[in-house]
């Protein structure tokens, strides 16, 4: 019985060959992409080199015009910064100088308020009433309105001054070039340059000069003798 194939000669050996396996089908996903990556990738190739040419499109006249006005905005915007810090410290200024004139008011109504007590601690003192602790008392008080700027002014012989005196009687006297405070009736106090009160006092002037007299024998017209 013969077979089909044919006989292997003899002294040849038998080989076998093998049929090589056939590729395996790449998978779906590593070949084929999806349709949206697809249009977004070539979007992006689309649009680099449409910005590479207008990169490429800029002239230096346009280089210099974009900076120009770059350094404008900066100026602009450095004054707007200028302005404002101006602003700041004006008003800074302003609200110091406003807190500092409402420190100054309250104290000056304050202390006017405690004049009259001053005044009798000053009569009392001139009467020698001023004694034991009634005197502590007093030295203390006048120690605490001074520490608050309070200033006392005003003895005799001070040349016056009507922008610090009050001036309640006038007399003449030989032995005053000017005219001098006399007699202190009630000191005058002043808070800085601020003046509270004006001193009251009575006050002497000078010995007005006397008119020149004529010698005897001469007429009021000049140039003429009497016979």
């Amino acid at each position: 019985m013969t077979s089909g194939h044919p006989a292997d000669a003899p002294g040849e050996p038998h080989v076998t060959q093998e049929r090589e396996p056939q590729a395996a089908a790449a998978p779906a996903s590593a070949v084929e992409q999806p349709v949206e990556e697809q249009s977004v990738t070539d979007q992006e190739h689309a649009a680099q080199p449409a910005e590479d040419h207008d990169m490429a499109g800029d002239t230096p006249n346009d280089l210099v015009a974009d900076l120009a006005a770059a350094q404008a905005q900066v100026a602009a915007l450095t004054n707007d910064l200028q302005r404002l810090q101006a602003e700041y410290v004006n008003y800074k200024r302003r609200v110091d100088r406003d807190r500092e004139l409402v420190l100054q008011n309250a104290k000056f109504s304050v202390l006017s308020a405690m004049l009259p007590v001053l005044d009798d601690l000053d009569r009392a003192r001139q009467h020698g009433e001023l004694e034991g602790g009634f005197k502590a008392v007093a030295d203390s008080l006048e120690r605490i309105v001074a520490s608050q700027g309070l200033v006392k002014f005003g003895r005799p012989g001070d040349e016056f001054d009507p922008n610090y005196h009050e001036a309640l009687m006038h007399a003449h006297s030989p032995d005053v070039t000017t005219t001098t405070c006399q007699d202190i009736v009630s000191a005058g106090y002043q808070i800085g340059d601020r003046v509270v009160r004006p001193a009251q006092v009575t006050v002497v002037d000078p010995e007005p000069a006397s008119a020149p007299t004529q010698p005897a024998g001469e007429t009021g017209e000049p140039g003429v003798e009497n016979s």
